[in-house]
């Protein structure tokens, strides 16, 4: 007669995810409850509800092979936000998944603590998620991380390639290093010695924008259009921001990669074009204003800086 297995013979142990939900329970807006997450809707005159989602990719491969996870939740929560404020959009709430091999509660805190206080700085709550134990699909230590966030905004007051107008301003915003994009082109320079493995210089969380957005909205100041810089890099991303018949234009003169794309270039082993649609080279987001905006922005944004303007032209980014 075959021996019975269960499920903790199986790799899944449900006291270590029971432990989990425990640990995690003060960290979740309203607590761990029900089967989903909810929010009050403030009174808007015609809302729209506005969601994305997005994952921190093989960054999280690098964060364990360093033995530094304390910033994914950042790196997630970022990823996500930064989207979603391109719209204009208050983020409101997130949601987070997280998916292991073997569910190791202490570690799955920790991850789950730095998302909640990554929604902190973002301004939204976190409202749940979702941490699934999957034995047979990821092996011990492996796991992966997906972010989901809601926002609110005004249909009047949404951004877009919509309000943009020739002779509008490109501000960019630094990125606080590599972010969350082109890990597998770092991670093959780590691996073939050409890059020290600094987890100071190459695990730096994403900088979260949602602050100097609102800030500038609620002040007044008239933006037309932003465009988080991520997969693709400001070649792919930036055009997005733009309407047909225009094209943005970008002075590289103006700004430094910083300190970990610029170790990246210094390995000779990257070309100028594979880095350009690779990393976000130094501008982790571009705010379109028209020229009256300028000074409002640089005022109130102490690392904001003019880096390019719109033209007509076919669609695409021009450099000079």
């Amino acid at each position: 007669m075959n021996r019975e297995i269960s499920y903790r013979d199986a790799g899944v142990d449900l006291d270590a995810a029971r432990k989990h939900t425990d640990n995690i329970a003060g960290l979740v807006h309203g607590g761990v409850t029900g089967f989903a997450g909810s929010l009050p809707i403030p009174g808007m005159r015609d809302g729209l509800l506005v969601a994305c989602t997005d994952g921190i990719g093989t960054k999280l491969l690098l964060a364990r092979e360093l033995g530094r996870l304390e910033g994914l939740g950042q790196d997630l929560v970022a990823m996500c936000v930064n989207d979603l404020i391109c719209s204009g959009a208050k983020p409101v709430g997130f949601l987070d998944y997280l998916a292991v091999g073997k569910l190791d509660p202490s570690e799955a805190k920790l991850l789950v603590q730095s998302v909640a206080l990554a929604c902190t700085a973002a301004g939204c709550a976190l409202l749940g998620g979702e941490t699934a134990e999957l034995p047979g699909l990821y092996r011990p230590g492996h796991f992966d991380m997906a972010g989901f966030a809601v926002g609110l905004v005004e249909r009047d007051e949404l951004l877009g390639p919509h309000r943009v107008q020739p002779g509008d301003l490109i501000v960019g915003l630094p990125s606080s290093g590599i972010h969350s994009n082109g890990y597998s082109l770092v991670r093959a320079l780590v691996n073939d010695g050409a890059l020290v493995a600094d987890p100071d210089l190459l695990l730096t969380p994403t900088r979260i924008y949602v602050s100097e957005v609102l800030g500038l909205l609620a002040a007044g100041v008239e933006l037309r259009a932003c465009a988080h810089i991520t997969g693709g890099g400001l070649p792919e991303n930036l055009p997005r921001a733009i309407p047909d018949g225009m094209r943005a234009v970008l002075d590289p003169k103006t700004w430094s990669p910083g300190p970990a794309i610029d170790a990246v270039l210094a390995t000779g082993r990257v070309g100028a074009a594979d880095a350009w649609d690779t990393f976000n080279m130094g501008i982790g987001l571009c705010m379109i204003v028209p020229p009256e905006m300028l000074e409002p922005v640089t005022s109130a944004i102490a690392d904001a800086r003019l880096i390019g303007w719109v033209e007509h032209g076919e669609a695409g980014l021009r450099f000079v």
